[in-house]
């Protein structure tokens, strides 16, 4: 395997480490200790040597327990290795951040691999014929040398000594029993500003994804309110960098810009066509910016997707928040992971914070059910929370804004392009034999049908199409959208205007259909404004 393949994901730095028939390599994007902090790590004798992707929040804590060790460098994973040495396996759930880390231990020629709680960094495993043990961040990594290969499962870690997986995170609500916790806004609050407090651990500069919808919009609004007491704020300057991508004139555009002229950020737009869109991201590197922190994982937890309007009881809508929560990994975290890696920037997810989902989803699923007749609308308890009379967070219309898909905020014509794009290179005598084709997950749409013979063309391997999620969906949804309401069955689509009788802007009934298979004129897709920067005056970040 050449190292290289993921070279982009860490453009900082490479090493490589060998140790009889062991190798260990690692691409470094530096956000902690740049100067000093390349792997791989090492304890004192260079005995235990780890190579690690992620941020360990509670590493300054941790190195208060290990007061007989000397680190070798100020990087936040520098304590994994003297965790191992004290504690064994067991120190992996003492760790607060997202991560994945191969440790191995010299001494006996084992190694300890684990995957951070909900799997926010991304991480695969593979065997080889010739009994090799593969790990890599990327599929990628190692697609070409092992008969076998899958995602690693978050919450788990894998020992040589044991030979097989463990899952280490083991919080109450994964056994998805109903909780009764009374809901307490302030309670609520106070977590998630903790959760973003902590993730202002930087040394390098940072700007937070605004696309005006609730949850990026409080995450912007917590880090302006408490940047300027965070060690970042003394050597970056106090003042929050925004930025937001779409189309002109797309839902997040406006909103974007309006809650950043209200948190005084400095704010910066990107306009895009779909053939544009992934280079927006490499723009904002080229500002200085090296770590952004983002809002997904807020409505797996709250149950914001517009489908959890159909859900029947609490019962049913708390087992499905725990469904989505769990199969994260597979979706946004992967996106969020990869597109931002894809440019050597970092994404940091507060709502995904350990503590913050204990105290989210002990919360009595009654006061999270969608209830419009009481004015309580997708997310109401999150919304509840920061809504401050004295100290407002946002603007009223901001902090009650409807959910919005990703796909939809940056401008309803990017996924009405993407599917019309599809629509050209799939025909119709293709799609009746798909199911010939495509045994496994057989697209069901053209859009799904043209993505799919991508994917194939750059991993035609059988494991790689194990390892991406299939079955009915409308607007994110599981299974359980068509199973709480079927007349969604005949509305197949990711966009959120197919929550028909709940999006603001629903597709109308009879147009439905066409849509969702893709039969969307093709001149919407070529009329899209090509990309335009909108520059922000007074540009203080250094690269």
């Amino acid at each position: 395997m050449s190292y290289d393949r993921l070279k982009h994901r860490g453009p900082d730095w490479s090493g490589l480490y060998q140790h009889g028939d062991n190798f260990l390599s690692h691409q470094r994007l530096a956000v902690i200790d740049p100067a000093s902090g390349d792997q791989p790590l090492y304890n004192e004798d260079k005995s235990i040597v780890v190579t690690v992707n992620g941020e360990i929040y509670n590493h300054e804590a941790l190195r208060k327990r290990l007061p007989k060790h000397k680190f070798r460098t100020g990087s936040d994973c520098d304590v994994i290795a003297h965790l191992y040495e004290e504690f064994g396996e067991e120190f992996v759930d003492m760790l607060d951040g997202m991560f994945s880390f191969v440790l191995l231990d010299t001494r006996d020629n084992s190694f300890l691999v684990a995957r951070d709680a909900i799997g926010i960094t991304s991480l695969y495993i593979g065997w080889g014929l010739d009994g090799s043990i593969w790990i890599s961040s990327e599929m990628k990594g190692l697609n070409d040398d092992c008969e076998h290969f899958e995602c690693f499962p978050p919450g788990h870690l894998y020992s040589s000594k044991n030979g097989g997986f463990r899952r280490w995170y083991n919080p109450t609500w994964f056994s998805e029993a109903i909780p009764s916790t009374p809901y307490d806004p302030l309670v609520l609050r106070r977590a998630f500003e903790n959760a973003v407090v902590k993730r202002l651990m930087t040394d390098v500069p940072f700007g937070v994804l605004l696309s005006g919808g609730l949850d990026s919009s409080l995450v912007a609004s917590i880090t302006a309110r408490h940047l300027a007491e965070t060690k970042a704020a003394k050597q970056w300057g106090a003042q929050l960098h925004s930025f937001c991508v779409g189309l002109e004139g797309s839902p997040d555009l406006k909103a974007g810009k309006e809650v950043a002229d209200y948190l005084g950020t400095v704010h910066h737009e990107f306009h895009f066509t779909v053939q544009d869109g992934i280079d927006a991201i490499e723009d904002i590197k080229s500002l200085g910016v090296k770590m952004v922190i983002s809002g997904e994982g807020s409505d797996e937890i709250f149950g914001g997707y517009l489908y959890f309007h159909k859900a029947p009881n609490k019962e049913e809508f708390h087992r499905e928040t725990c469904h989505k929560i769990k199969a994260l990994y597979q979706y946004d975290c992967l996106r969020a992971n990869k597109s931002t890696s894809a440019w050597g920037l970092e994404a940091r997810v507060p709502f995904l914070d350990k503590e913050f989902i204990d105290v989210a989803m002990a919360i009595d699923p009654e006061w999270k059910m969608i209830k419009r007749d009481q004015g309580r609308i997708e997310k109401w308890v999150l919304r509840r929370a920061f809504d401050d009379e004295d100290h407002p967070y946002l603007p009223k219309h901001i902090l009650y804004r409807q959910k919005e898909q990703f796909s939809d905020g940056v401008g309803y014509s990017w996924i009405d392009g993407l599917k019309a794009h599809a629509a050209s290179h799939v025909t119709d005598k293709m799609m009746r034999n798909a199911k010939n084709i495509f045994l496994h997950n057989t697209p069901t749409t053209k859009e799904a049908y043209y993505y799919r013979m991508i994917f194939e063309r750059f991993f035609p391997q059988n494991s790689a199409k194990l390892t991406v999620p299939g079955g009915p969906s409308v607007a994110c949804s599981t299974a359980k959208a068509v199973e709480w309401d079927a007349s969604w069955s005949n509305n197949l689509d990711p966009s959120g205007r197919a929550a028909l009788g709940v999006h603001a802007s629903a597709y109308e009934a009879q147009l439905s259909a066409p849509i969702a298979n893709g039969n969307v004129p093709v001149k919407i897709f070529n009329k899209v404004p090509r990309m335009v920067e909108v520059a922000a005056p007074g540009l203080t970040i250094r690269s």
